[in-house]
């Protein structure tokens, strides 16, 4: 059995393989790499990934705004999805936020992506609307979320 996803916070040193996780994934609807600069200095401790090794297997970004948080992007590599690295990054992000006393967590994802809307399911995400055109003016979103109860440790 493969040894388990370490999560930690996303370095400087990390946004290449970012970028390159990012295109990967995304393509023409990829974020660019300033973006994720400015979401690191906004949001350092929410912008995580999962590695093994020294390998960057995926990451996930959130950002905070009072008691609501949204997860701005979350990619695997694709030659490295089913492997547990998106669980071990949303169970982390979810975890950080409840210690945080974030009451509601939200995403967008696109509304044809069902694999995705099962993982998000899985994690008691609902389907709250529809965004017409949301990606790039050609695809529809739907948003999702979920309320968290939070904890102390």
């Amino acid at each position: 059995m493969p040894a388990p996803f370490r999560v930690r916070r996303l370095r400087q040193a990390d946004l290449d393989r970012i970028m390159e996780i990012e295109h990967a994934s995304f393509g023409r609807d990829a974020y660019d790499r300033n973006l994720f600069a400015e979401f690191l200095r906004q949001s350092g401790e929410l912008c995580l990934v999962a590695e093994r090794g020294r390998e960057i297997w995926g990451y996930i970004i959130s950002c905070t705004r009072g008691s609501r948080a949204e997860v701005a992007s979350i990619a695997v590599d694709p030659p490295a999805r089913r492997k547990g690295a998106a669980s071990a990054l949303m169970d982390s992000t979810l975890r950080r936020l409840r210690r945080r006393g974030i009451q509601r967590v939200g995403l967008m994802v696109r509304l044809r992506n069902r694999q995705a809307r099962a993982f998000y399911a899985r994690y008691g995400f609902e389907a709250v609307r529809i965004v017409r055109k949301y990606y790039s003016g050609r695809c529809d979103g739907l948003y999702m979320a979920k309320e968290l109860a939070s904890f102390r440790t």
